[in-house]
């Protein structure tokens, strides 16, 4: 008797059909595929999910700061979109002291392994683009 659940088997076929796509699939790996975005630049997100959006509303660097913060309470497993969040609230206007009391707060409601995971993501980011 098989112990694959339904999810594991999804999983399998999923996996199978990759490589019968394309074998290079097989070692394909999510690390580093938010290299492949570009930062958007300052006014641009200010246009488009900032005030320009919403004149009486949160600004970009706010709202990309809340983003951070959800994605730190759900578990901090999404790394390329923390990366990504991190990398465009820097150039939104957040301060590494902002990123880090963001993080820091969501722990008291994701937990310490997603703050600690999230801080880490956040920390190699900023370092990576010479921020700290």
């Amino acid at each position: 008797m098989s112990t694959d659940t339904p999810f594991d088997a999804m999983m399998k076929a999923g996996q199978d059909w990759a490589r019968a796509l394309n074998p290079a699939l097989e070692s394909f790996t999510p690390k580093g595929f938010e290299d492949m975005f570009p930062t958007m630049p300052r006014d641009l997100m200010e246009a488009t999910m900032g005030k320009g959006v919403n004149p009486e509303g949160l600004d970009s660097k706010t709202r990309l700061l809340l983003t951070l913060q959800g994605l730190t309470i759900m578990g901090a497993q999404a790394e390329a979109q923390i990366r990504l969040t991190v990398r465009h609230a820097i150039e939104a206007g957040a301060t590494q002291q902002e990123v880090a009391e963001t993080i820091a707060l969501a722990g008291m409601f994701g937990g310490i392994p997603a703050m600690t995971k999230a801080m880490e993501i956040a920390s190699d980011v900023m370092e990576k683009d010479g921020d700290t």
